[in-house]
C-alpha cells in the first residue's frame, strides 16, 4: 500500500474553519495556578519519556526508533493538531477552491464535534504529522480528570502516558498501519451520486427498523453505526476495518496501561478501577445524547473488548506470539474473532 490514492473526501470538511470555529467553542479547562500549571507540562513531558522502557517490556516491540518530545498542548491546541491530522488523512489539503466553499458548513460541524471532544481527551498519538509522528498530551483535562477520580498525579500521568507512549510504539513498529489507514479512508471517501442516493435510500430503511425498537450491538450506535448501516458494501467493508483497528490498538494499550505494575506506577490498580467507574458513570442527560450522537459509548466498548481480546490472547500464546498480530493486514483481527480470540488464534497462528 502506497497511501499515494487520493481521497474523495479531499476538501468535504473545511479543516482550518473546523480548527478555528473549535477553539471559539472549546470550554476552559480546570482552574490552576501558573506554577502548578507549569509543573503539570514538565511532569507529562518527563513521564512520556520514561513511558518508553515499560512499554518495550511489556509489548516486546523495542522497535529501535528515536523517542521524540511529547507536546503538552491545551484543549485549544489539541483541537488544531486534531484538524491538521484529519485534513492530512483525508487529503483535506488538496482540495478545489470550490469543494472548500462546499466544505464549510461540515467544517462548522467538524469544529463543534471538536470543541466538544477536546474535554475529554487526554492524549493522542498522531502518526500522520511529524518525521516519526506526534505524541500530544492534553494537561488541563489530566488535571481534570485526576481531581476527579482522586488518584496519585504523578503515577496518573505515567499511566496516560503508557497508553499514548504504546501507540506511537504500534505504528513505528508496524509502519504499514499508517498506509492501511489512508487506503481505508479513500475507500470509505469512494461515493458518487448514485451511491449517495442508495444509501439515503437505506437510511430511511434503517430508521424505521430502528423505530421497532430493536437492541443494538454497541458497534452500530451513534453517527458510526448509522453511518455503517447506509454505506455501500466497500465502505462498510472500510468502516469495519478502521473499527477493527481501532479496538485492536486501543485494546492492546490498555492492556499495557495495566500490565506494568505497580513497580511503575504503584496505584495502578486503584487507577484502573475509578477509571472504569467513571466511564461506567452515567453524564447529565445532554451530555450522553451528544456521546449517543457521537457514538462515544460504542468508543467505549471499544476500548473493553479490544483490551479482553487482547488479555486472552496474550494469556494463552504469550506476548511473543501476540506480535504476529502487527504483520500486515492480514494478521488484524477480523469481526467476528475480536470478541472470539481463539477463531483469530486458529487462523494466524495454526
Amino acid at each position: 500500500m502506497t497511501g499515494e490514492r487520493p481521497s474523495a473526501l479531499a476538501g468535504a470538511v473545511d479543516w482550518e474553519l473546523a480548527a478555528r470555529t473549535g477553539v471559539r467553542l472549546a470550554r476552559p479547562g480546570p482552574s490552576t495556578t501558573r506554577w502548578s500549571a507549569e509543573a503539570v507540562v514538565a511532569d507529562l513531558a518527563d513521564a512520556s519519556v520514561r513511558a518508553e522502557g515499560p512499554v518495550r517490556d511489556v509489548t516486546g516491540l523495542a522497535d529501535g526508533q528515536p523517542v521524540p518530545a511529547a507536546r503538552i498542548v491545551d484543549r485549544g491546541g489539541w483541537i488544531r493538531a486534531a484538524a491538521a491530522s484529519m485534513a492530512n488523512l483525508t487529503g483535506g489539503d488538496t482540495g478545489t477552491e470550490k469543494r472548500f466553499l462546499a466544505g464549510r458548513p461540515a467544517g462548522l460541524q467538524a469544529g463543534a464535534m471538536l470543541a466538544f471532544l477536546s474535554s475529554a481527551i487526554l492524549g493522542q498519538y498522531d502518526p500522520f504529522t511529524g518525521e516519526h509522528g506526534t505524541l500530544l498530551l492534553v494537561a488541563p483535562n489530566v488535571v481534570g480528570v485526576e481531581r476527579a477520580l482522586k488518584v496519585p498525579p504523578r503515577d496518573f500521568r505515567m499511566w496516560v502516558c503508557l497508553h499514548e507512549v504504546t501507540h506511537r510504539v504500534q505504528f513505528s513498529s508496524a509502519p504499514w498501519i499508517a498506509d492501511y489507514m489512508r487506503e481505508t479512508v479513500a475507500t470509505l471517501g469512494e461515493v458518487d451520486e448514485d451511491s449517495i442516493t442508495d444509501m439515503m435510500g437505506r437510511l430511511t430503511t434503517v430508521l424505521r427498523g430502528r423505530g421497532s425498537g430493536q437492541e443494538l450491538a454497541p458497534e452500530e450506535r451513534g453517527i458510526v453505526g448509522l453511518l455503517r448501516a447506509t454505506q455501500a458494501p466497500p465502505q462498510r467493508e472500510a468502516l469495519d476495518r478502521l473499527l477493527m483497528l481501532g479496538t485492536l490498538l486501543e485494546g492492546h494499550a490498555d492492556h499495557v496501561m495495566d500490565a506494568v505494575g505497580p513497580d511503575i506506577v504503584p496505584s495502578v490498580a486503584r487507577i484502573r478501577h475509578a477509571f472504569d467507574q467513571r466511564r461506567a458513570n452515567r453524564s447529565n442527560p445532554l451530555q450522553r445524547l451528544v456521546r449517543a450522537l457521537l457514538g462515544m459509548d460504542a468508543k467505549m466498548a471499544q476500548y473493553v473488548r479490544g483490551k479482553a481480546f487482547v488479555d486472552a490472547v496474550v494469556e494463552t500464546v504469550g506476548m511473543a506470539e501476540f506480535n504476529t498480530i502487527w504483520t500486515g493486514p492480514d494478521t488484524l483481527p477480523l469481526v467476528g474473532e475480536i470478541d472470539t480470540p481463539q477463531a483469530w488464534i486458529d487462523r494466524v497462528l495454526g
